[in-house]
């Protein structure tokens, strides 16, 4: 089971981090990472981060997003920075095991202009 928190309001310019609580531990899941769904539009891909530690990001949030992870905590987080309107969406956790994926429920993040 994953849980999303950390969602909210802030203005353009502003920074949030996202925060991705597992139960249990995080060392089981090949990858984990957040995926944005806005209005209108298909669920997309924001950042990822394996279980070497390795990461990758959308082209548009590089520079801006920080996806790290506490397996002691097992927890995954995101760091968002410079919010802009257009990073306005539902945030979703993922993980995947093997072929296996998981999702958590989103957590909201709104900019205002």
């Amino acid at each position: 089971q994953l849980q999303a928190f950390g969602g909210g309001l802030v203005q353009t310019g502003g920074s949030l981090r996202l925060s991705c609580a597992a139960s249990g531990s995080i060392l089981r899941f090949n990858a984990m990472g957040w995926y944005r769904q806005a209005p209108g539009t298909e669920r997309e891909l924001v950042a990822r981060i394996t279980s070497d530690g390795s990461t990758n990001y959308r082209d548009s949030v590089k520079g801006r997003f920080t996806i790290s992870r506490d397996n002691a905590q097992n927890t995954v987080y995101l760091q968002i920075n410079s919010l802009k309107p257009e990073d306005t969406a539902v945030y979703y956790c993922w993980s995947r095991v093997i072929v296996a994926q998981y999702w958590g429920q989103g957590t909201l993040v709104t900019v205002s202009s």
